[in-house]
């Protein structure tokens, strides 16, 4: 898969800053054919405490009966700090360069955090779906801005995550009486279409398949078990 070069990547955290604001006015809402979703991908990325080693894994499988088609992993030194907020300047690169492995692109990319559900409206969803082009979802286990009211119980409820008056995103039920995803957009994709394909990837788990079997990959890469 290509990268497109839309910012350097050696900055401060004021000028990371800028340049999500910067990019998050490129980012688009819009809906997706999910008829025509044939693969998604999920990317998730481990590191142990103390360390710059950022071991990322992408993981794409078919859809919607999310057999693995194919499985990437690059490792990158970081330099930049773990500051809340900015995790896509520190996971970035390591992510895109496992990106770069991948042969089958995705039609959807599922990430372990948030899209526009972010203090500046650019988590790593949003970030990695612009410089990847392709369309993406964030996909978080706990919220990172915004307030929300419990959805229903049952899978498939959801309730709004809002800052202020614009909705971010959504808590969504993936299996009953589990704690909640909170899902927002990434790029090129609306937020109907988001809730589906996670659902639809999350057959039996509170995660998704993808960011699921890429969080276990990423850890086996740690572990240097994944050559």
């Amino acid at each position: 898969m290509k990268v497109l070069e839309l910012h350097p990547w050696h900055v401060s955290a004021h000028e990371a800053a800028d340049i999500q604001r910067t990019l998050r006015a490129k980012v688009r809402q819009t809906p997706i054919d999910r008829g025509q979703i044939k693969y998604v991908a999920g990317a998730d990325v481990s590191y142990s405490r103390g360390s710059d080693d950022i071991y990322a894994a992408v993981v794409v499988l078919s859809y919607p009966d999310l057999h693995v088609v194919e499985e990437k992993v690059a490792v990158r030194t970081s330099p930049f700090p773990y500051i809340p907020g900015f995790l896509s300047f520190r996971e970035g690169p390591a992510v895109l360069a496992a990106f770069q492995k991948v042969t089958i692109t995705p039609d959807v990319i599922i990430f372990d955090g948030q899209g526009v559900a972010h203090p500046r409206g650019l988590g790593i969803a949003s970030h990695m779906g612009l410089l990847l082009d392709r369309p993406s979802i964030g996909c978080a286990k706990s919220v990172l801005v915004g307030t929300y009211d419990e959805p229903g119980t049952e899978r498939g409820s959801w309730s709004p995550l809002s800052k202020g008056e614009e909705q971010i995103g959504v808590a969504l039920r993936t299996r009953a009486a589990v704690s909640p995803v909170f899902v927002s957009v990434g790029h090129r994709i609306d937020i109907w279409g988001a809730i589906e394909v996670v659902l639809t990837c999350a057959p039996r788990y509170r995660l998704p398949e993808p960011i699921r079997k890429a969080h276990l990959l990423s850890n086996t890469a740690r572990a240097g078990r994944f050559s």
